[in-house]
């Protein structure tokens, strides 16, 4: 069996735009399970992305009340044997590594965002860390980003960043 995953953060609805790219919502509805690493900026994207499917999602420093009400600081889930867990920010990216690994010790893979950069790296002790970047704000990137993740018993595989 496997578990698709669709990967975005840092939306900014409506600030940076007024709805999700058609794209996002596709992967959306081919995805078994969506998350979203936080500032969502308006409830009206968490409830969009809910009629897609599962969302498991964080609340980000550009929040409100009325999101950080319905979503945690960090979130948790177990997809077939793979524990993965979300936050929004994890700080300075020279450390981020070692201090993800303390952080998460339970964790196999870490999903953030807050930098709208895409990174995909895996620390010493194995935890792979993934940030989609954003698919309406890419601040100093070159694209708009998400990424799509297959999960397949313990094996995270296929993991894609998608251009906009």
């Amino acid at each position: 069996m496997t578990t698709r995953l669709l990967l975005v953060s840092d939306t900014h609805i409506p600030g940076r735009a007024r709805t999700l790219p058609a794209a996002v919502r596709e992967a959306a509805d081919a995805a078994d399970l969506i998350v979203h690493a936080g500032d969502w900026v308006s409830a009206a994207v968490l409830d969009d992305l809910s009629q897609h499917g599962e969302v498991v999602g964080v609340w980000g420093n550009n929040d409100g009340d009325d999101l950080r009400s319905r979503l945690p600081e960090i979130a948790r889930r177990r997809v077939e044997q793979i524990d993965l867990a979300v936050i929004h920010e994890t700080g300075d990216a020279r450390s981020r590594e070692r201090r993800m690994d303390e952080a998460f010790p339970d964790a196999d893979v870490l999903v953030f965002g807050h930098s709208h950069i895409p990174w995909d790296t895996t620390t010493p002790r194995g935890l792979r860390l993934l940030n989609p970047g954003s698919p309406t704000d890419r601040r100093r990137q070159p694209h708009h980003t998400y990424m799509t993740v297959v999960i397949d018993g313990v094996d995270v595989r296929e993991v894609t960043l998608h251009t906009l």
